[in-house]
């Protein structure tokens, strides 16, 4: 039955576990990126209106349910330096959960190891999806899917040299123009209601 403490925790897992995964996950990202000559990095946490941009990190409003990293451009373009980019997520997630696993089983953290055992399930998720070689529902391919096919046949899986990241100056004039055509509805809906 679901009571009061599964609800606490649903509401840990949601609010606190779940976003620091999907950090860690960018993180990852912008640590082998650095290590390739990333132009003006930036982790995006969710989707929607902008809550807080602090340098290069940029938090959404609906931060659970998409998040992306972006640059610029890189100094180094060749197909390891992909391979390396698009499985830093995977690899973040799985040395976390790994990490994390060893030292509880070694007896650190029991008195919250329902805590650790849940931040190591979601660690273990992402990474689970990001292996598996698909296409998204929008059409996109995940890393295992970029991965797979530059090993396999050499080339990025659209076959042309544009980043499937998007570049952080794109998603910024993306993001004004999106906030200024909700605000353009917004008047308008406000002279509609005001007639």
């Amino acid at each position: 039955m679901f009571g009061l403490a599964d609800l606490v925790s649903l509401i840990i897992s949601a609010f606190i576990i779940l976003p620091v995964v999907v950090f860690l996950r960018e993180l990852g990202y912008l640590i082998f990126s650095g290590l390739f000559g990333v132009v003006q990095p930036r982790i995006t946490i969710g989707t929607g209106p902008r809550l807080i941009k602090f340098g290069m990190l940029d938090i959404r409003k609906y931060y659970h349910f998409y998040s992306w990293f972006s640059y610029d451009d890189l100094k180094y373009k060749n197909k390891f330096a992909y391979v390396c980019i698009y499985s830093a997520p995977i690899l973040m997630n799985l040395s976390v959960a790994f990490l994390l696993n060893f030292l509880i089983a070694n007896g650190w953290a029991q008195e919250y190891k329902t805590f650790w055992d849940r931040f190591i399930f979601y660690a273990f998720y992402y990474a689970l999806f990001d292996i598996v070689p698909m296409f998204t529902l929008n059409g996109k391919p995940n890393n295992g899917m970029i991965i797979y096919q530059m090993i396999r046949y050499g080339r990025r899986v659209d076959y042309n040299t544009d980043p499937f990241l998007p570049s952080t100056s794109e998603v910024e004039t993306q993001y004004l123009e999106h906030m200024k055509k909700i605000e353009e509805i917004k008047k308008e809906r406000e002279k509609e209601n005001s007639k």
